[in-house]
Formats: C-alpha cells, sequence, structure tokens
C-alpha cells in the first residue's frame, strides 16, 4: 500500500512514518514541509501525481496555538486551504484520506469527557482552522482528533518542563485546564491501524486518564528525578505574560468509540510520560 505522510518532519509525523515502516505493509513517502508546503496547491497537486498513494495521513498543520492567533492569515493558509489541497487531491487520485485534528475544536466548558458527537465550538483561531480543515474532509475520511501532544522530536510541553527544570526557583503552571496528555509514540501507531484499515469515521485517540498542566508539569519533575514540590499551581488569569490564544478549560477527549472499533486502547498517560522522559534523557 503506498501511504503520503504529510507533516513528516513533525513530531507525531516522525513517528507515524516510523510506525508504518515498521509494518512493513506499506510504501512510504514523508513529505515534510521542506519538500511539500501543503498551502501550494501545485506542489500538492505535483506529489500526488507523482506518488499516487493510496492512503495520505495528513499531519501537517501550523500547530503554534499563540502563533495562530497572532498570524490568523497563516493559519488559514495552512490549516484551511492547505488542507482543501490535500482533500482535493486525495479525492482525484482515489487515496483515503486521514486527517489529525484536535481537543480544540472544543469550548472546554463541558464537564465530562468529549464525544466525537458532541457539538464543537472553538474558541480560539487554530481550533477555529482544525475544525474548518475537519469539515472539508469527505464522509469517507478518518478524522482523529487527539490532545495535549509530547513527543521525542520538536517542542512540546514535557520538554519544556525539563528545560525549566534545569533552572533555580518556582515553576508556575496553571491548574484550571484539563485535558488527555498524548505521547506520539502511542498514538502513531494507532493513526496508522486506522489508515492502513482505511476506517471512515472521527474517533478521539488519546492516552488514558486526564491531569491539569500543573499536575502534568509535577508528574514530569517526579519522573525525571527533580523536585516536583517546585511547581505551584496559578490560575490561566495570572499567566505572566499572558497567552494570546484561548485554551479549553475542560477538553478531555473520551475514547470509547476508537476502543468499541475493535483497537486496543492506548495506555495511561503516566507511562506515556515514562517512557519519553527517559527518552529524552538518554535511558534508552
Amino acid at each position: 500500500m503506498r501511504v503520503l505522510v504529510t507533516g513528516a518532519a513533525g513530531q507525531l509525523g516522525r513517528d507515524i512514518v516510523s510506525a508504518l515502516r515498521s509494518l512493513e505493509m506499506a510504501e512510504v513517502t514523508a513529505a515534510g514541509h521542506d519538500s511539500l508546503a501543503v498551502e501550494d496547491r501545485a506542489a500538492v497537486d505535483e506529489l500526488f501525481d507523482s506518488v499516487r498513494p493510496d492512503v495520505v495521513i495528513h499531519t501537517a498543520a501550523f500547530t503554534d496555538v499563540d502563533g495562530c492567533e497572532t498570524d490568523p492569515e497563516r493559519a488559514k493558509a495552512v490549516n484551511v486551504l492547505g488542507t482543501g489541497h490535500v482533500t482535493q487531491a486525495a479525492d482525484k487520485t482515489g487515496a483515503h484520506l486521514v486527517y489529525v485534528s484536535t481537543d480544540y475544536v472544543f469550548d472546554g466548558r463541558g464537564s465530562r469527557p468529549y464525544r466525537e458527537s458532541d457539538p464543537t465550538n472553538p474558541i480560539s483561531v487554530y481550533g477555529s482552522s482544525k475544525l474548518a480543515g475537519e469539515l472539508l474532509c469527505p464522509e469517507s475520511a478518518t478524522i482523529v482528533r487527539t490532545s495535549w501532544l509530547s513527543g521525542a522530536h520538536g517542542a512540546n510541553f514535557v520538554r519544556t518542563v525539563l528545560r525549566l527544570g534545569e533552572r533555580s526557583g518556582e515553576l508556575p503552571f496553571v491548574d484550571d485546564q484539563r485535558g488527555s496528555p498524548t505521547f506520539t509514540s502511542d498514538l502513531a501507531p494507532a493513526v496508522a491501524a486506522l489508515a492502513m484499515d482505511r476506517r471512515a469515521g472521527c474517533f478521539h485517540v488519546t492516552n488514558r486518564g486526564e491531569a491539569s498542566r500543573f499536575e502534568l508539569a509535577r508528574e514530569t519533575l517526579a519522573v525525571a528525578g527533580a523536585d516536583p514540590g517546585r511547581v505551584h499551581p496559578i490560575p490561566t488569569r495570572e499567566l505572566d505574560p499572558p497567552r494570546p490564544a484561548a485554551r479549553p478549560a475542560y477538553s478531555v477527549l473520551d475514547s470509547s468509540a476508537f476502543e468499541s472499533a475493535g483497537y486496543a486502547p492506548l495506555p495511561p498517560w503516566r507511562d506515556g510520560l515514562t517512557r519519553l522522559v527517559a527518552q529524552l534523557n538518554g535511558n534508552t
């Protein structure tokens, strides 16, 4: 099976490429932004015509939440127009589309884990642009919503906490944002399985459990052998400087539909965190 992965140089894209190649069932074309800018329609069409993929896993996105807020035109160009280019090219070549989306399509006012059928209501440019991308996908596509990604490649929350942990003093983290910490090494094989099965529909896929940013930061330091007591909780309103983009206060995702479809649940988030910290610290 010929599989094209967009955004293949990103933290999730790199792990998806590795997961696909480990299956030895796919001929993988890994297209990072240097080789494919999805906002360039001609480049997208040319690559699809060359590769003729059976499946395309579209991970390419402008994922800087605050950057999207301050540069909405770029968010639109990459996350909306770029996704449109990919969906149109996939339709023209007959490729099954897998689109990676986000918990930020929800407003965070819920009090229980979000199901796929719950109403969306993004409160940021990033969330709005990713939802617009979802709406461009055909009914036959696979949409994977996930959240709070960290992995061995690129910038992410866990890397930030470890870096800050090398400094002295207290570390403030918000305790009024809750989500589902998810690790790319666990998510990537799940996305690959959905892609190879060409499973149509929207699926929430995250590591099991939930946490606040404060709890995740404390656990990260504890796993790294540092002092978690240095992390102290603050409300979002006390962030200094304040962040340009609003975040959902509660964006835990319910992954039961994914599991009901016959796929193994992802491990608890603390397991994924332990493995990632060990990898980043060179202990694996």
